[in-house]
């Protein structure tokens, strides 16, 4: 294959999404295209879900996730994960139900 079968093939994948029901205006279509030339999924939606995971991991990575969580929510990703905040996981300020069996849930 040559650098013109590589346009082409770009071209002709750039055509068919335009056509997909993908709201993507032209640069990410056709960063798109040249993703689904160079990596041949089964379907285009595979690389849509896997630039998700990549985004998401990126942002968990660096912290942008936690970043925005707490300035949003005050809370961060693994507070979401763990059900309870930074203190509660301390124990600072812990209140624990009357019912006998809620309070033990998060005890060890």
């Amino acid at each position: 294959m040559s650098l013109d079968n590589l346009v082409e093939n770009v071209q002709a994948t750039n055509s068919e999404l335009k056509d997909a029901d993908y709201d993507l205006d032209r640069e990410a279509c056709t960063e798109l295209a040249m993703l689904v030339t160079a990596l041949d999924p089964e379907e285009p939606d595979e690389l849509v879900r896997r630039a998700i995971h990549a985004l998401f991991d990126s942002y968990v990575q660096t912290g942008k996730l936690d970043f925005n969580l707490r300035s949003e929510y005050d809370a961060t990703y693994d507070e979401y994960l763990a059900g309870m905040s930074y203190d509660e996981m301390a124990g600072g300020g812990q209140t624990f139900p009357q019912d006998e069996d809620e309070g033990r849930r998060y005890q060890y």
